[in-house]
């Protein structure tokens, strides 16, 4: 699974992007260059049930037979314009589906099949964030 959304502009190409693959290694890349900031690149392993956690989460969204079952709709979805593109592509159980639109500003006009994409987006945001956390922000406590 991979997930992309960015934008070029007037600080260059930010942008926001994660990757788990097969053997659980999570690739997280932040890149904004507001006020000459620094890409943020964290890499971690996941356990095996995490993934699964994962895969469960995008099964149970029904993304992956959107194109097949509403194939209209998602060709109707915003294209990618000025403010920006989010990508999400999903490699699940031999099936590849790749999902391209605009950038999300609100659920105000969306269609029912894109509002299963934003909030899909929205749980493996929130899963990716909280593990991330997890690794790279709790110190432990010291038991002296």
């Amino acid at each position: 699974m991979r997930y992309y959304v960015g934008h070029k502009g007037k600080y260059g190409h930010e942008f926001l992007e994660f990757e788990v693959n097969s053997e659980g290694r999570l690739r997280y890349a932040n890149n904004s260059n507001y006020k000459s900031e620094t890409m943020i690149r964290k890499e971690v392993y996941l356990t095996e049930v995490v993934v699964e956690v994962l895969q469960n989460i995008i099964k149970d969204s029904d993304v992956m037979d959107l194109e097949k079952e509403h194939p209209d709709a998602v060709k109707d979805w915003p294209a990618p314009d000025r403010n920006g593109k989010q990508e999400l592509e999903i490699i699940l159980g031999g099936q590849d589906t790749k999902f391209t639109t605009s950038k999300f500003s609100s659920l105000v006009g969306m269609d029912e099949h894109l509002t299963t994409l934003y909030y899909l987006v929205q749980d493996i945001k929130s899963l990716i964030f909280s593990l991330l956390n997890l690794k790279f922000r709790i110190n432990p406590i010291n038991a002296n």
